[in-house]
C-alpha cells in the first residue's frame, strides 16, 4: 500500500469517526427533544390541576382535600425538578458531542489537506522525473546527432 493509499485510508476512518459523531450528536438532540416534550406535558398537566382546583376551591373544601391536593402538587413538583435534571444533563451531553464533532471535522479538514499536498509533491516528484528523463533522451539524441555529423564531416575531409 503506497502512502497516499494509507492515508486515503486514514482519511476515511477520520471520516467515519466524524459521521458516527454527527450520529450520536443527532441522536442525542432527539433525546433531548423528547425530554423537553414532557416537560412541556407535565408543565400543562400542574397547570391544568391548579385551574381544576381553583374551580374546586371556589365551591368550598374541606382539610382532607386540601391535604391530598398540595401532597399531589408536591409530586408533580418533584418530578418537574427531575425533569428540568434531565433537560440539564441533555444539553451537557449535546454540548460535548458538538465538541466531539468539531473535533472530528477539524481532524477530517487537516488530514485532507495533509494528503493533498502529499499527493501534490508525489505529483511533481513524478513531473521533475519525466522531466530529466526527457531532457536526458533529447541530450542523448543531439549528442548521437552530433557524432553522426562529425563522423559525416570527418569523412569528407
Amino acid at each position: 500500500m503506497t502512502t497516499i493509499q494509507t492515508l486515503n485510508k486514514v482519511v476515511e476512518i477520520a471520516e467515519k469517526r466524524r459521521d458516527e459523531a454527527l450520529g450520536a450528536l443527532g441522536q442525542m438532540q432527539r433525546e433531548l427533544q423528547q425530554a423537553q416534550d414532557q416537560m412541556d406535558q407535565l408543565q400543562a398537566y400542574a397547570q391544568e390541576a391548579e385551574q381544576r382546583w381553583a374551580m374546586r376551591a371556589a365551591a368550598g373544601i374541606d382539610t382532607a382535600l386540601l391535604m391530598h391536593h398540595r401532597q399531589f402538587m408536591a409530586k408533580i413538583d418533584h418530578a418537574l425538578d427531575f425533569q428540568r435534571g434531565v433537560l440539564r444533563e441533555r444539553a451537557g451531553l449535546i454540548e460535548h458531542a458538538q465538541g466531539q464533532v468539531h473535533v472530528c471535522e477539524r481532524d477530517v479538514a487537516g488530514l485532507r489537506k495533509f494528503t493533498e499536498r502529499k499527493q501534490l509533491a508525489v505529483q511533481h516528484r513524478v513531473q521533475r522525473q519525466d522531466q530529466k528523463n526527457t531532457d536526458e533522451m533529447a541530450l542523448a539524441i543531439h549528442l548521437r546527432q552530433s557524432l553522426a555529423r562529425a563522423q559525416q564531416e570527418g569523412m569528407r575531409t
